[in-house]
């Protein structure tokens, strides 16, 4: 069982208040949202629905859909991408609210291969957007389509 309610929210939590980034889709349970960020534009984030802080606020079965959210993601990203890595984080020190980072990496990006809140290393010759694989929206709907795809629950 979760510690928190499914509608548990913060009045004070930046990730209860607003989405957190363009709305791809939404459960009961979790949310993702792609990050508006010029230098890594394929960032999405896998958000739980309550307000949680830690991993372990969620039972086994939460984790288990929060897992499979963010699995489905990467999958998406390396099959359509081909990024050099895909990154997975959950740090919550600025935002303690559960949310997974899982962003596409690429050896041309601006910090590779340091963290994204790492110190940049380069300029990215017609910006990260322009030279990803696939547009956004394209991206963005297959992410969609393998979230969807997942068993309910």
């Amino acid at each position: 069982m979760s510690v928190a309610s499914p509608l548990a929210t913060r009045p004070d939590c930046e990730l209860c208040r607003s989405p957190g980034g363009r709305l791809i889709l939404q459960t009961a349970a979790w949310r993702v949202v792609r990050v508006d960020d010029e230098d890594f534009p394929a960032f999405y984030r896998v958000i739980w629905q309550a307000h949680v802080a830690e991993w372990t606020d969620l039972d086994e079965g939460g984790q288990q859909q929060c897992m499979r959210a963010v699995s489905a993601i990467e999958r998406v990203l390396r099959a359509r991408l081909a990024p050099a890595k895909v990154n997975l984080a959950t740090l919550g020190n600025v935002v303690p609210h559960l949310h997974w980072h899982v962003i596409a990496r690429f050896d041309w990006d601006s910090h590779y291969p340091n963290p994204i809140w790492g110190n940049r290393l380069r300029e990215v010759p017609g910006g990260a957007r322009a030279a990803l694989a696939c547009p956004l929206e394209t991206l963005d709907e297959a992410v969609r389509t393998a979230l969807q795809a997942l068993p309910a629950g």
